[in-house]
């Protein structure tokens, strides 16, 4: 079962999703609930200004954000989040160092790699605050916090600064998330300087991860920071349908569902390229 405030974040997202208008069959399907539990919820958002109310749905006001902040982002899919980050988790060394980036998707990650830390000697690059807040916390691992401006709304560190530093590092592996991926077209955020900063990233890493929850698959964003065969593994969630993994496939990465078999790939990146 949803929380409220889990089924609000969930609505915002899915009207942005389906430019700007959603239905409220559409929310009946998606969030598993009545049509009446989907009409106190638009009622709810439009009473916050959101939202407005209109026959058979609802239409997103001026006054909803273009990006949700990450407080609110993180309340909706957590099972699916967190089983996504579990995927990832599982093939991050143990030692060496990793590069994750910001967003809700990766701070699941960031806290499932806290919960599995044994003592070996794992130091994670983030260009994400609260990563950095959070790990700061685990003596077992070892935290840096890029420089650079931090973004209100996602808490991420953007700007030269923190481009220019990652020009300068070479970790194992890098850990992205995206708000829209498209295959055929790649992977997408919302503003062109976070854009910016996940190419460099990319560059930065010997193996590349992309971690994202099938709903932001087709979904539209609006700055490309990197095509799908950038990647060498694409991590999601089972809802992801088949059309759209072979599409994924197709571009080049690997792709692995969490929750599936993971066979081969449970040997885990090769460590030992440090900052």
């Amino acid at each position: 079962m949803m929380y409220p405030a889990e089924r609000h974040a969930a609505i915002l997202d899915a009207a942005r999703r389906t430019g700007g208008e959603v239905s409220v069959q559409h929310l009946v399907e998606l969030l598993e609930v009545t049509p009446e539990t989907v009409r106190r919820d638009l009622g709810a958002l439009e009473r916050r200004g959101l939202l407005r109310r209109r026959h058979g749905g609802a239409v997103l006001t001026a006054r909803a954000p273009f990006e949700s902040p990450l407080s609110l982002r993180g309340l909706a899919e957590s099972a699916e989040r967190r089983a996504v980050a579990e995927a990832v988790v599982a093939v991050l060394p143990e030692e060496g160092s990793v590069l994750l980036d910001s967003g809700t998707m990766t701070l699941e990650i960031a806290r499932t790699l806290a919960a599995r830390a044994t003592g070996g000697s794992l130091l994670v690059v983030t260009t994400s605050l609260p990563v950095a807040l959070l790990l700061a916390r685990h003596p077992r691992l070892d935290a840096l916090l890029l420089p650079g401006r931090v973004r209100a709304v996602t808490q991420a560190v953007v700007g030269a600064a923190t481009e220019q530093r990652l020009t300068e590092l070479q970790v194992d592996a890098a850990v992205l998330g995206a708000n829209g991926v498209t295959p055929g077209r790649g992977a997408f955020t919302t503003v062109p300087e976070e854009a910016a900063v996940k190419e460099r990233m990319l560059g930065a890493a010997g193996h590349r991860i992309l971690a994202v929850l099938a709903s932001k698959f087709d979904s539209p964003s609006f700055s490309r920071f990197a095509t799908l065969d950038r990647f060498d593994t694409v991590v999601t969630d089972t809802r992801l349908d088949t059309e759209l993994a072979a599409r994924v496939e197709d571009d080049g990465p690997e792709l692995v569902l969490a929750g599936e078999h993971p066979g081969s790939r449970s040997t885990s990146i090769p460590k030992g390229i440090h900052v």
